[in-house]
């Protein structure tokens, strides 16, 4: 989009303010099945194809809907469209984040600087494991588990988030790795034994991607 100059002042117009490219729905970084046994490929296509392309179609349309509100000063409106904006947003931002958090060359532990963290944070890895297990274990209904980093504390975290909440957006913690416990994330594969799914899952964390998240936040 164009914003207009003139002399020292920048006239930016309504339409310059809310231009925007509209969101799609990013490719898988492996193919659906490769995250097998551990997450079979229909759970994969169904999640990735399915629903996270859901949350891509209806945030597009809140955003339009949203601009038009903004373009008309309707508060009112732009308010009511807030629990849509979070909802399809964080689901999103969400699994953007999840499917990159994953990989067939994952699991055992990272290396590094974010082990490093991590034993300084939580004591061993496998303490920071059973903590993080526990809590997306714990979640009531459907989900997140994740570890985020406090910047002004400058430290690890672990946090739940309810539905769709984004982890920064709603705690002010950078997210690392996200765990989804919605069911859709583990039905087809585990039925209703979620800490069968939570265990498996370690088995496929890609901890170059959460260490590349870690080293970016900390910058």
């Amino acid at each position: 989009f164009f914003c207009f100059r003139s002399g020292a002042k920048l006239i930016a117009p309504l339409g310059c303010l809310v231009s925007r490219q509209k969101h799609t729905l990013p490719d898988l970084p492996y193919d659906y099945g490769a995250l097998e046994p551990h997450i079979n490929a229909e759970i994969m296509q169904l999640h990735h194809s399915k629903h996270h392309a859901t949350y891509v179609n209806n945030l597009n349309v809140v955003e339009e809907k949203y601009k038009e509100a903004l373009a008309k000063g309707d508060v009112t409106a732009q308010v009511s469209l807030q629990p849509a904006l979070k909802f399809n947003g964080g689901g999103h931002i969400n699994h953007t984040i999840f499917w990159t958090n994953l990989s067939p060359r994952g699991g055992g532990e990272p290396k590094g600087e974010l082990l490093e963290a991590i034993k300084r944070d939580f004591g061993s890895f496998a303490n920071f494991k059973e903590k993080l297990t526990a809590v997306s274990v714990g979640v009531q209904g459907s989900g997140w588990g994740w570890l985020g980093y406090n910047k002004e504390q400058g430290r690890l975290q672990i946090a739940a988030c309810a539905n769709q909440d984004p982890l920064q957006g709603t705690t002010g913690l950078v997210p690392l790795l996200g765990i989804d416990v919605w069911e859709h994330a583990y039905y087809l594969q585990y039925k209703n034994v979620r800490p069968d799914y939570l265990k498996a899952i370690w088995n496929v964390i890609n901890w170059e991607n959460v260490s590349s998240r870690y080293a970016t936040c900390k910058k």
